[in-house]
């Protein structure tokens, strides 16, 4: 019987083939884990930017609110709302004159996380009075303090 012989030129030593192996896969397993990091990173970001989206409508929907209440108040008795915009602040939370000053920490809309006030300034403009209200909307999340402002400017429109 004739003995195989193998041709030297084409054996690769066994230590050669592990080290390769194991180069390969940690390459791998990094580029793996970077792509792994920077898609989480872009989904936590998403989702943050979301999240003060939603937020800032929200302030915004309160503050348009708030403006339209405040007319309300207007038309049902100028002289009472004039004389409550003597006061120069309120905590509006729930639409009602029942806290004069600024909102405490605990100050909220119900069931929600934001806080509303209205500040007033009294103007005379054409020898008419004008009563200038700023209402900001205001909440603290995981990136801070943020708020939304309007300014509305109320007058007696049945005044000549």
């Amino acid at each position: 019987m004739k003995a195989k012989t193998q041709d030297s030129r084409f054996q690769i030593p066994d230590s050669d083939c592990r080290g390769q192996s194991l180069f390969e896969a940690v390459v791998a397993l990094a580029i793996s884990a970077l792509i792994i990091v920077a898609v989480v990173s872009l989904v936590s970001n998403s989702i943050r930017n979301a999240s003060f989206s939603r937020n800032k409508t929200l302030a915004s929907r309160y503050a348009q609110q708030a403006t339209e209440w405040l007319r309300g108040q207007r038309d049902s008795d100028i002289t009472t709302f004039s004389s409550d915009a003597l006061t120069p602040t309120w905590c509006i939370n729930n639409l009602s004159w029942t806290q004069a000053g600024h909102c405490g920490s605990g100050d909220f809309i119900t069931n929600t996380i934001f806080g509303r006030e209205v500040s007033f300034v009294l103007n005379s403009v054409n020898g008419k009075d004008v009563i200038e209200a700023d209402i900001i909307v205001f909440w603290t999340d995981s990136q801070g303090y943020h708020e939304v402002r309007s300014a509305t400017n109320f007058a007696d429109w049945r005044q000549r």
